[in-house]
């Protein structure tokens, strides 16, 4: 995993003993407190404690108080009846509880409110349904690297085996994976009993202060929520987010291996809090630097060191820089150079291969297990501020012309401005969105992703979200809620028309006033699909989609919205959305048959040496995400 970690903007996480809740709070379940009393309350049912009794905590509260004392802001999910006394918990608590429409919308939320203000998140669902609708958003949480939280019912135990309504144990579900720790979760557990609370609270107080993304999952059975806790020491944590440092030996190696040659500097999602750090080693040692589709603004685009995106959606200027300028070695900071990233090309490949830091060690050689490669664990940040102390600066006669990222001119718009050619879709979103706002901007995958990924500029970190590893549909619809919550401004997702009939959150978004916006590239396909198959030569696939409004959608549901056909309309729509106090989507008929942007794609595929071709025995192996 690339290496994320909780940053110092993060407050240390601390624990008292858990304190009496307010006398407002429900002490076991609703049945058992409420209390009719016609004479005082004119006949309406009312939560009751008796005065002569303190009130007393459940599990379901002790939870929430935990969640609060992790720092914990938010708490997404879809409630239901299993769950209902731990909903009323986190309802009462100072987490903002957010009700979404669907569960996996809820878990792409929470993960990208993490990475907007860095504070682990909660998803919260029923039993069932519940859990394994969340589980897609969960998956993409764990291969970004976020810290999320699951909280999940399930059957109580001596209702297991007897098909209870949502039945979740093991007779309904496989334990492993879901219940257990493994490759979805970093830590999940079932809570039998109140007496495990405190074990628990360590585990995860500990995981949310280490570098890293931390996925876990708490189930609790209906009946566990309400069970009260007695007589339970919780453990006095004061422990604050601290960085991995490399050996003083790991780092005179790097030193030695950096400074027999020219190097460059390849940028990942990983070093996103190390920008300013990076900056100052390039300028000081003259590397060019690259960046995966994740690492966007993390170096400036603008920076004449900048040689361009890998990757998919990424630049052909990398390759020419490669070939023409060959670095010695190269510096990863940061990105596991997975296929999304590097295509595996040998064309990426330094002479002397990689000193490659993350703080996973199982990171550094897997991508290119043939290349000889220098692995260190440690914290990109204070790696690199220890390079800078011992790296000696670049002689000036070292600086070299660098390749920069092919910025076509657009041509003229044609005499009937219809439908809307991408490539200016993209350049207003440049002008109006990246560079006249602060709004964080967002790619769903498909061809959404590529053309943002390849045409627009970032200058600063953490403006720019896409999802490599796992790249679902739906994500960027659906996380741009989380994303403008957690940062308090705009959020923009660029998505295309099959993944917004698949998954939205615009109900989600009205009902709390969170100010996203939504850009549609509304081409009545699955474009990827479709350009991918004609290029591959095969025929009979049908990506098509029936035409939608999708102006129409978001104004029944109570958004403002807007229908683009014009590419003269575009600015003073992106105007529209960014003026706007409420959620907002722009529609864009744009045009289908404009390629979308592949020729730094292209190149390295052909350096491994893969073509694809228009005939029917194109070679099988290639996918249209890659071609």
């Amino acid at each position: 995993m690339s290496q994320n970690y909780t940053g110092s903007n993060s407050p240390p996480i601390t624990t008292e003993p858990y304190k009496e809740l307010a006398a407002n709070r429900y002490v076991e379940s609703v049945s058992d407190s409420l209390q009719l009393d016609e004479s005082e309350n004119n006949g309406k049912i009312q939560p009751f404690l008796n005065d002569e009794i303190a009130p007393t905590l459940s599990v379901a509260d002790a939870i929430a108080q935990m969640l609060e004392n992790l720092g914990v802001s938010y708490a997404f999910g879809v409630a239901g009846g299993a769950m209902a006394s731990l909903w009323g918990a986190l309802s009462n608590s100072s987490i903002e509880v957010l009700n979404f429409r669907h569960e996996a919308g809820a878990a792409f939320a929470a993960t990208e409110a993490y990475f907007a203000n860095n504070r682990p998140t909660v998803v919260f669902t029923t039993a069932g349904p519940g859990i394994t609708n969340a589980i897609t958003g969960l998956f993409a949480a764990r291969g970004e690297g976020a810290k999320v939280i699951l909280l999940s019912a399930c059957t109580s135990a001596p209702q297991r085996g007897r098909w209870a309504i949502q039945e979740t144990s093991t007779y309904t579900l496989p334990s492993g994976g879901i219940f257990t720790t493994g490759a979805l979760f970093n830590y999940a557990i079932t809570i039998e009993s109140a007496a495990q609370l405190p074990q628990i609270f360590r585990k995860l107080a500990l995981a949310m202060a280490q570098p890293g993304g931390f996925v876990a999952h708490l189930s609790i059975p209906t009946a566990v929520q309400t069970s009260l806790i007695e007589d339970i020491a919780l453990p006095q944590l004061d422990i604050s987010p601290f960085p991995m440092t490399a050996s003083k030996e790991a780092i005179a190696k790097s030193v030695e291996l950096l400074s027999s040659g020219p190097f460059a500097i390849w940028v990942g999602f990983g070093a996103r809090d190390a920008a300013e750090e990076i900056l100052e080693l390039a300028e000081k040692t003259g590397a060019a630097v690259m960046c995966s589709p994740r690492g966007k603004g993390i170096f400036p685009e603008d920076h004449p060191q900048f040689v361009g995106v890998t990757g998919l959606g990424g630049h052909a200027s990398v390759l020419t820089y490669m070939e023409q300028q060959p670095p010695l070695r190269t510096l990863v900071l940061g990105t596991r150079l997975g296929e999304p990233t590097s295509f595996w090309s040998s064309a990426l490949v330094p002479k002397e291969g990689f000193v490659h830091v993350d703080i996973d060690p199982e990171v550094p050689g897997v991508a290119y297990p043939h290349v000889e490669t220098f692995g260190v664990r440690s914290d990109i940040k204070a790696f690199v501020e220890e390079l800078l102390q011992q790296l000696p600066d670049a002689p000036d006669s070292t600086a070299l012309l660098l390749p920069r990222p092919e910025h076509k001119a657009i041509d003229p718009a044609p005499d009937v401005d219809y439908p809307v050619r991408p490539e200016v879709l993209m350049a207003a979103i440049q002008k109006i969105i990246v560079e006249d706002s602060d709004a964080i901007v967002m790619a769903e995958c498909g061809n959404s992703f590529t053309w943002s990924t390849h045409l627009l500029q970032f200058s600063e970190a953490n403006r720019y979200r896409v999802s490599t590893g796992v790249g679902a549909m739906g994500h960027a619809v659906t996380g741009v809620l989380g994303a403008a919550l957690a940062s308090k401004s705009k959020a923009v997702g660029i998505v295309g028309d099959g993944a917004m009939l698949m998954n939205n959150e615009i109900s989600t978004a009205v009902k709390y006033k969170i100010p996203a916006i939504w850009i549609v590239l509304n081409d009545a396909r699955y474009n990827m699909c479709h350009q991918g198959m004609k290029i591959l030569g095969l025929k009979g696939a049908d990506a098509t989609l029936p035409p939608t409004n999708f102006a129409m959608i978001a104004r029944g549901m109570g958004a403002e919205a807007i229908v683009v056909v014009r590419e003269s309309d575009i600015e003073a729509a992106l105007e529209q959305a960014i003026a706007s106090t409420v959620p907002f989507l722009i529609d864009v008929v744009i045009d289908a048959d404009r390629p979308a942007p592949s020729g730094g794609r292209n190149k390295s595929l052909a350096a491994q040496g893969i073509k694809s071709s228009a005939a029917k025995n194109a070679v099988k192996q290639v996918s249209f995400p890659m071609i």
